[in-house]
Formats: C-alpha cells, structure tokens, sequence
C-alpha cells in the first residue's frame, strides 16, 4: 500500500491536507507529503507506472506527450500582466475566468484521487529565493520536482510557507470548446493567483519550465536580476563563466568540465554581484548518450534519477540510448549532487567570461570571436543557431534558427527587457568578456566544409577562461564587424578567419551576405523595441548593384 498521509513522514510531520485544501483541492483520498525518492520509487513500481534500470534508475513513459506543447501554453491576462507580457505566439492570453473554471474542474476530477504534494524552492540564492508547493497526480511526477527543485531541509519544511502552486495532472483533460484552451492539454499560469495547473500532459518539462516562466518575469521585471537560460561553471580561483546555446551547439559539452565546478546546467538568475542556480537538478537530454562522451550525466543516472521514454536492449534493463522508438527527446532527471563536481550551495560571483554557442551550418561566423556591449545584446536578441539533416524530419538543407535570448520560449516579457538589463550589467562591469564561439562548420557550408574539430573549440574556450586572448591582437569581420582574434594557443591561425578557410572567396562573401539578411530580417520583429546601441550592431547586408 501506498504511504499514509497520516504517518509520520521522513521529517516527523502529519499531514498538511488543510493547506492544500485552502487552495481548492479538498476531497482529495490522500496526500502523501515530501516523499522520500525510495518511497516515490516504489509507489510508482507498485502502480505500474515504471520499472528500475540495471543501474537503479526508475524509468517511466509520459504518455501522449513526449516534449513541451508551446501552442497549449497559455498566460493570463489581468491587471497584472495586461501591459507588461510580451504577448502573443509565445504567450498566449488565457481569462481569469476560464482560468478558474478549469482549476475548478481539474479541482473536480482529483476528489477521491490520491496526489502528491512536495514542498520545494527556486533560486540557490536566498536573497530570491521562491518556496513552491508542487500537487502532482503520478509519484514520478512528484520524483522528478525533487530532483529538479532545490530541496529544503527539516526545519525549513516544518515552517514551509509557499509562495506558488504548481498543480500538475495528466489524466484531466480540458474540453477546448468549454474551457478555452486549444486542445485536451494545457499549461497555464495565473501571475495573480501565483498557480500553474498542467494537466493532459504527463511531460515532467512542463512542471520545470512553467517555474523558469514564472521567474523570467519577476526577476527582471521586480527585482532587476537578468534571469538566463544557460549553464554555468566556476573555475578553482573562484572566475565564474556562463554559457548560452540552443540544442546542438555543444552547450552541455563545453561547460561540463571536469577542472571546473558546475554552478548548474539550464537555468540562472544574474543579480549585482552573483550568478545563482534557480534548480536543484538536471535535466538531461539521453539521445545517443554514452559514458565516453557524456561521463558525468552517464554516471548520474542510478538510484533516483528519473528516466522518461527510453527503451531497454531486448529482454534487459540496461537502457539503450540509441534508440528513439518513442521520441528523440528522452531525458533523465537527477538531483545535481548525482554530479560529482557540482557547486552547493549553487552560487558563484559573477562571470568573467560569457559564452554565445551557435553551429552556424553555413560556415560564415568565426571560431571565436570578441563581442562589445551592442553586439552583445544583439546576438543575445537574435539566439543564433543552424539546424542540419537530421535534426527534424524534412530538413536536407542547413536552416537558420533564432530563438530569443536563447530561450525564447519561456520570455514572459519583451526580448530587449532581457537584453538592456544584459547591457546595464556588462557595462557596470567592464571586464567581462563576451564570446561568440561557432562549434559548426568551417571550409564551407554543411556538406561541403568540415565541423569545427571540438579539440580546437575547447582549446579556444580555455584560452578566453585564462586570459590568454586578452592581448592578442584581433581583425574585424568584414559583413558582421565581429572582433576575431588572430592566434589562440593551440590552434591553427589559419582558421581564425573564416573566409580564409574558404576556396571559393566569392562563394563565401555571397554566404556571408545571406546569412547576414537573415539575421536582420529576423531581429525587423524586435526592431522597433531596440535601443540604438543594439541597433547598431546589427551586420551589414551588402546590396547587390
């Protein structure tokens, strides 16, 4: 049988149903509290919702859903929120009134169910720090807010007082005709009655990323801290360097560095004098993952860790990372001390060194490069990458991605909001340097140059995180006015500059000048936003006479 509510629990406690109650959820049959991992475990095996790898990690399927719905993400719109979201496709208005309605019925289909209900926190610095109350459906629900949270300690959960609600259940689902959503899933957050409801999704990510929303709008927009999509490590004199990039530039690669700590992989806030953690896990994209590429996340998936949608070699539990039957976005959520270098309490001071992460596909952008302040917030804006073949069905040739601060996403408020408060902060810090690193290609576009050799991205990386590039001397970009640095320790000088690499000169200043067209017809949708300073740092598109 399941625990009992009313049993003493880990932490001598009884049950808290009164304060659940108080937000709606009353007739519920139980509430386990702050379950342990083992007891979340075994729950979930005895329901039949998951089984234990040969490592001791529990493995789950999410149902339907095996990624993030965008288009069933949904904000309401009040007094609150009315002038100062950045609505539109990524934040999608929702009235206080369906609202209610849905939690009312959401509310409706848990009376007589069991939930969960764990008590949690966002933000490794206490000076922001957000105390959450997550009610979830399944255990391994519940699992994963343990692992991805940052978790409190006995005294603190004996006076816990949440600020939010996150209330997640993936077997109601929503009649759109009635309820106003899109389809029979949702997400939806209520800024004023500080409370997300997920439901017909059982996609742990949505827990996770509705949190990362949530601060992405009150942290810069209440408390003048840039909150980040990114990764973060801290070398052994105490430098803190941070890292953006979407999927595929390498972004988990290069920060995880086994000669530095990891301050976190994903989520960050940057408040005067401090980088800090907003979780207190990982978690991890498992696609064609190997103990040789990825040994710190290979070695943290044992016992509590959460798998989801993975498959196992045939008649084992030994889990086979290759195979993408159920999706190529399996993931594996873990707390972040299954890291054996991470940093606790997750906090550093702030960075010396950011990193922009982009596979430019087309082979025009640098290996490295020096950004100013205006370049920094217009590439911060533009969230620059390349997909290749392979990538997504359909795509055979290399297609231009943006994506807004690198996680546009999950932007309540304006791209340049986030950008300017970027500005403010390098300009009150005139030493941090800014990156613009290209781990894509190089000789030529995809299918005709070569992938940058990772050895010489590392190498490149390095040599900024020890100043080793600070007084060399640089050339400037012809198209983008980048700051291109002319030796780096251990790598060849001659692909420095990209046009250098390329047979065909013309054929690259033709490359060079679409890649820079894309850029300036994708940053047109902020333009009108934008300071001059960022403006201004926009490529130069060549016209054709």
């Amino acid at each position: 049988m399941p625990p009992n509510s009313n049993q003493m629990n880990e932490y001598g406690l009884k049950s808290k149903d009164a304060s659940i109650a108080s937000i709606g959820l009353k007739n519920v049959s139980a509430a386990h509290w702050n379950l342990t991992p083992a007891e979340l475990t075994e729950d979930t095996i005895i329901k039949g919702e998951g089984v234990l790898t040969d490592t001791g990690a529990l493995a789950v399927d999410t149902g339907e859903f095996t990624g993030r719905s965008p288009k069933d993400r949904f904000v309401v719109c009040d007094s609150k929120t009315e002038d100062s979201v950045w609505w539109g496709d990524i934040n999608i208005k929702f009235t206080p009134e369906n609202f209610d309605l849905l939690f009312d019925k959401m509310a409706a289909y848990l009376t007589g169910r069991e939930v969960y209900v764990r008590d949690a926190y966002a933000c490794a610095d206490d000076n922001y720090r957000l105390n959450v109350r997550v009610v979830t459906e399944l255990p391994w629900q519940n699992l994963f807010a343990n692992n991805l949270f940052l978790r409190p300690t006995r005294e603190e959960i004996e006076d816990f007082t949440p600020e939010w609600h996150v209330v997640s259940a993936p077997g109601f689902k929503a009649d759109p005709e009635k309820d106003g959503t899109r389809q029979e899933n949702f997400a939806v957050i209520n800024f004023t009655r500080k409370m997300i409801i997920i439901g017909g999704t059982g996609y742990t990510g949505e827990i996770k990323k509705g949190i990362f929303s949530v601060l992405n709008y009150i942290l810069p927009h209440e408390k003048n801290v840039l909150s980040m999509h990114c990764s973060a490590n801290i070398g052994e004199h105490g430098d803190t360097a941070i890292f953006f990039g979407l999927s595929g530039t390498g972004k988990t690669t290069l920060s995880a560095d086994p000669d530095r700590g990891l301050i976190g992989d994903d989520e960050h806030g940057w408040s005067e004098d401090a980088i800090f953690n907003f979780e207190g896990g990982c978690y991890a994209k498992c696609i064609d993952l190997t103990e040789e590429k990825e040994p710190q996340i290979f070695k943290a998936i044992k016992f509590g860790a959460l798998l989801e949608n993975i498959e196992f070699y045939e008649g084992t539990t030994t889990v086979d990372y290759t195979n993408t039957t159920k999706t190529e976005n399996t993931r594996v959520g873990y707390p972040i001390n299954h890291i054996f270098n991470a940093v606790e309490p997750s906090v550093g001071k702030a960075p010396q060194n950011i990193f922009f992460l982009t596979a430019d596909a087309f082979g025009v952008l640098p290996p490295i490069s020096k950004l100013d302040v205006g370049q920094a917030m217009y590439h911060f804006i533009s969230g620059y990458t390349a997909k290749v073949a392979g990538t997504e069905v359909g795509i055979v040739d290399p297609v231009t991605t943006f994506s807004a601060c690198f996680g546009a996403a999950f932007l309540p408020l304006h791209p340049t909001k986030y950008a300017e408060l970027l500005g403010r902060k390098l300009k009150d810090n005139p030493d941090i340097n800014v990156w613009l690193v290209n781990t894509g290609w190089s000789g030529g576009a995809y299918g005709v140059g070569e992938r940058i050799k990772l050895k010489y991205t590392r190498a490149m990386i390095t040599a900024a995180l020890n100043g080793e590039l600070n007084d060399v001397d640089f050339d400037t970009h012809q198209v983008f006015g980048l700051a291109m640095p002319t030796s780096c320790p251990n790598v060849p000088d001659e692909i420095l500059s990209p046009r250098n690499t390329w047979e065909d000169k013309d054929g690259y200043d033709a490359k060079a000048n679409k890649l820079a067209g894309e850029f300036v017809k994708n940053f047109s949708k902020y333009a009108d936003a934008a300071n001059e300073e960022i403006l201004a740092a926009a490529p130069k598109v060549a016209v054709e006479q």
